[in-house]
């Protein structure tokens, strides 16, 4: 069931994940954690994860919340695989080219608490993950509609929530009139998503998003597959 993960920086990569349901364990995908350690270690307890099961996070592990290199360090710890979220894609860039003009107050305070583990697990996050016989895909932000999937790009995958009038992705703070891209999905392969918080988890017919807020007071969610359950 393993994931053959490359660990590079750029470009960003993407996985398929045909295999993981092969031995009979679950899938659990968790949504935006954002340095909440204690609900992260309580949602995987309620879960009730096991050695054959998979966790999967959905990116912005870190950044906002009070402990963001315990649960890096937890990720690695159980091997979970983790997409790239905006927050990660951020401190990466940086990492990169040493530009610091980007970087929030609360990037770094996470970069002075990282060390080499830390940065080298967040380097071999990946942009999207696929179980093509499910027609099933996993992404940080969600995807433009009008534009094939597989070809965009980190800055749009990680930090689109709206589009906008003239078919732009854009975040909700940026414009009055956009909708949220999830509503003009209306093709497969089914998306599950975190990124846009919100008080419930978002259901469409085609997308799942499971950002319910744990950072700014709300839940921490994760759904479970193949069962199709949804803890918080």
């Amino acid at each position: 069931m393993e994931l053959e993960l490359k660990n590079r920086l750029f470009p960003f990569h993407q996985e398929k994940g045909s295999e993981i349901f092969k031995d009979g364990g679950r899938l659990i995908v968790i949504g935006d954690v954002h340095g909440c350690i204690r609900e992260l270690e309580k949602l995987l307890k309620k879960a009730k994860a096991k050695k054959k099961d998979r966790v999967l996070f959905l990116g912005d592990l870190i950044n906002r919340g009070p402990n963001s290199k315990e649960v890096i360090q937890l990720a690695r710890d159980i091997k979970a695989t983790s997409l790239l979220g905006n927050h990660e894609l951020r401190l990466l860039q940086f990492y990169h080219n040493l530009d610091s003009s980007e970087l929030r107050p609360y990037d770094r305070s996470t970069l002075a608490s990282l060390d080499a583990k830390d940065r080298k697990y967040m380097a071999s996050m990946v942009l999207w993950l696929e179980i093509p016989p499910r027609e099933l895909v996993f992404v940080h932000g969600g995807f433009l509609p009008h534009i094939p999937w597989r070809t965009q790009s980190a800055s749009i995958v990680t930090q689109i929530q709206e589009v906008d009038q003239n078919g732009l992705p854009r975040r909700r703070n940026e414009v009055s009139s956009g909708k949220p891209w999830a509503d003009l999905w209306k093709q497969k392969p089914f998306v599950v998503y975190g990124h846009t918080p919100r008080a419930r988890i978002y259901k469409k017919h085609y997308s799942l998003g499971i950002d319910t807020g744990c950072v700014w007071g709300g839940k921490l969610t994760a759904l479970i597959l193949p069962e199709n359950k949804i803890v918080q």
